[in-house]
């Protein structure tokens, strides 16, 4: 089992359980007890959860959104089959405004050297395309990058998206269903979403089949909004249908 791998499951189990001892979580893992205290102060120190002596404790609270540097972690393979897909969708030539979120990250690894023009909402994508060679051409926004996150929000990051129009936007989802459209987890970050969908001509929904059938706090819109969405196959059957039956492209890798 790989680091990142056994970080991922150790962090899946105490966020299930609430608290998790280093011994279940040895015996969870096959790994050592000095290697899962390790573990623990590594994923503590990123903010994934909270040490006590002898083990740990979630942070998260219901409905609280998961820490970037876990979520980072999980589903990789099914976001990477995303991005490609949403890559495909792309066409040299055009502007493309690339919302926050890990999926959304590696959409910015594989527009890297393309012939388009990319915003992106997040430190982390600006980082990955910032050294991009020519033809890719990147715009940077303002406003303030949310804590742990690397996402862009408030009132710079709206007057940017406000300046501007795209081509097509590929928008990240933190919960999407065809009853509750879609939902971010705070106003802020709900903001710059309904302002992204406002800036471009086609929006290209990007979520894990984990997003599908979740609702957030914050609403967004419709998912009709959302003019294509890229997703992977343990999406609900029934929300596909009914987002495909609402209007809405789907391509499910």
């Amino acid at each position: 089992m790989s680091t990142s791998e056994r970080h991922r499951l150790i962090a899946q189990a105490v966020q299930e359980a609430g608290t998790a001892t280093v011994s279940e979580l040895a015996d969870l893992t096959g790994a050592s007890e000095m290697t899962i205290r390790r573990d623990l102060d590594h994923l503590a120190a990123q903010g994934v959860l909270e040490r006590f002596r002898g083990g740990a404790r979630t942070l998260l609270l219901r409905g609280d959104e998961p820490p970037f540097a876990l979520r980072a972690h999980q589903a990789m393979e099914a976001k990477r089959r995303i991005a490609a897909e949403v890559a495909s969708l792309i066409t040299d030539g055009e502007t493309v405004l690339l919302d926050s979120g890990t999926t959304c990250l590696e959409v910015a690894r594989l527009l890297h050297g393309r012939q388009v023009t990319v915003m992106p909402l997040s430190l982390q994508a600006i980082g990955i395309l910032s050294d991009a060679p020519e033809p890719t051409s990147l715009l940077v926004p303002g406003g303030r990058p949310r804590a742990g996150e690397g996402a862009l929000a408030g009132p710079l990051t709206l007057a940017s998206l406000s300046a501007l129009r795209f081509d097509t936007a590929v928008l990240g989802c933190c919960g999407l269903t065809a009853g509750d459209g879609m939902t971010a987890y705070d106003l802020d970050e709900a903001a710059v979403k309904k302002a992204v969908i406002a800036s471009a001509r086609r929006i290209i929904a990007a979520a894990d089949g984990s997003k599908l059938g979740r609702t957030t706090h914050a609403y967004v819109g419709p998912s009709t909004l959302a003019h294509i969405l890229v997703t992977d196959t343990t999406a609900p059957a029934s929300e596909t249908t009914a987002l495909e039956n609402g209007g809405t492209t789907l391509k499910i890798v």
